[in-house]
Order: structure tokens, then C-alpha cells, then sequence
């Protein structure tokens, strides 16, 4: 077993170390008894984790990949130094959702949908929604059960397939808001994206923490920048868009741009 050191890692969770050290683990298999492993779909934050401790066990032999190249959540396959891996051998299937172009869905639409299924979020990659049509990437073994299962989304009704097309552009669609701030710092802007207290927003900084450009932080005095993408789970995904100047009372001009 590899000995594991994660003190170079700021700010993960329980949960965090024991998928590093499940890794670690692959890491020996793949090296002792020429196993190959796969882990379940990653956030971006995990995957870069996993690729820090995999560097710093001088271990090169590793994958990510989640269905298509510009996939955000990935699946890591661990593999020895004989075997070869391909895109094809990950055990990602991909749907294509379609539904009448006058209706509305988002992402969270779908992902409500697929939760409602008591399937585990991590059996679930990208969800990428365009006009009148998705393509979700799931693990193989929740495959048949989406297919089956689901005829609507919400409201509205949906068919559902095996993706026989290329991948997609999403259809990106924020939510703007502006306003002004007394700083830059992390609970300044939270308080303007969640309409909500300076006081309120230090709570869910400390409690739940807040993902930056893929890197969680608790520290309200984070400073952020224009173009920094944040998000909060239960509260959305934000973009400092733009810093429009400072007002007469030292107040900052900011509009963010929330994924809605």
C-alpha cells in the first residue's frame, strides 16, 4: 500500500481523503497485480485532487475522461504500466434527450428528474442541454434504468435514446445582476449574488464552503477577481463578469452573471 501523505492539499473534506486514499490504493493494485480501476464521475475539484496525489506518487499511468473531450465531470481509470486504455473502455454511456423546442429545460431540470430515480449523483456526468435537446453522460450501470424510466422532464415530455450524434454546444443562459459591494472579498460578493447579509454569507462560506475556479475555500476574506467562476451547492453558479468602477463612498460597480 502506498503511503499517503495529503498535507499539501488545503481545505478537503472526509469525503475527499477517502476517495485519495481508495486512489492510492488503485495505484498499488495497478503496480503489485496489474488491476485496472475506475472510479465514478468526479467533479472538477476531485479530479485535480487525484492528479495532485497521483503526481506526487511519481505515477503516470492514469486517465480522465468523461465521454467527450471538453467533459468537466471525468471518470479516472487507473490502470498498469502494460495495459492500455481507451476512450471506448470507460464504462460511460451517453443519452440523447429530446424534446419540442418551444419549452424551456435547464440542467437542473434533468439532474431533478435523474435524482428523483434515487440513483447516486456520482452515476451522473455532464448534462448538456441545447434547444430542444440533451445529451447526459451516465455510468453503464444506470443506463437501462434511465432509459426506461423517464418520459418527462417536469412538465414536459421527452424521448429518450442512445446518442447516435456528435456532442453538443450547451445553450448557455445566465441570469444578470448588479450592484455594489464594499470589497472584493469572497462574503462581499456571495452577499450581493445570494441577496443576502454579509453575516449570512460568512455562515455558508465557513459551513459549506465555496468552490473557486474548481478549488474550495472557507476563508471569507478570499479576494476575487473579474472572470473567477464560484459556485455554492444549493445556491448556483456565478462569474465576476465585470468590476465597473469605484463609487464616490468606495463602493465597487460589480455585475456577475449567474447559470440559470
Amino acid at each position: 500500500m502506498k503511503k499517503l501523505n495529503l498535507s499539501f492539499l488545503k481545505n478537503i473534506t472526509d469525503e475527499d481523503k477517502f476517495l485519495l486514499n481508495q486512489v492510492a490504493d488503485w495505484v498499488t493494485a495497478a503496480e503489485n497485480k496489474y488491476i485496472k480501476k475506475y472510479s465514478f464521475f468526479l467533479d472538477e475539484c476531485q479530479s485535480m485532487f487525484c492528479e495532485q496525489v497521483l503526481k506526487s506518487l511519481k505515477f503516470n499511468n492514469y486517465k480522465l475522461y468523461g465521454g467527450c473531450e471538453r467533459a468537466n465531470r471525468k471518470i479516472l481509470s487507473v490502470y498498469s504500466e502494460y495495459c492500455i486504455v481507451n476512450d471506448d473502455d470507460f464504462p460511460i454511456r451517453c443519452l440523447l434527450f429530446k424534446y419540442n423546442s418551444k419549452y424551456t429545460l435547464s440542467h437542473r431540470d434533468f439532474l431533478g428528474s435523474l435524482m428523483s430515480l434515487n440513483i447516486a449523483r456520482n452515476t451522473v456526468g455532464d448534462i448538456v442541454v441545447s434547444k430542444g435537446c440533451a445529451q447526459i453522460y451516465v455510468y453503464n450501470t444506470i443506463y437501462e434504468l434511465v432509459l426506461q424510466s423517464i418520459s418527462k422532464i417536469g412538465r414536459v415530455g421527452v424521448t429518450v435514446q442512445e446518442n447516435n450524434i456528435e456532442p453538443i454546444e450547451a445553450d448557455v443562459k445566465f441570469e444578470e445582476i448588479s450592484g455594489t459591494a464594499s470589497s472584493l472579498r469572497l462574503d462581499c460578493i456571495l452577499s450581493l449574488s445570494l441577496h443576502i447579509s454579509r453575516e449570512k454569507s460568512k455562515s455558508i462560506i465557513m459551513t459549506k464552503g465555496v468552490i473557486i475556479n474548481h478549488i474550495i475555500t472557507y476563508s471569507v476574506d478570499t479576494v476575487l477577481n473579474m472572470g473567477d467562476i464560484f459556485s455554492v451547492k444549493g445556491f448556483g453558479k456565478y462569474i465576476l463578469k465585470s468590476i465597473n468602477g469605484v463609487s464616490k463612498k468606495n463602493r465597487f460597480h460589480i455585475t456577475l452573471n449567474k447559470y440559470v
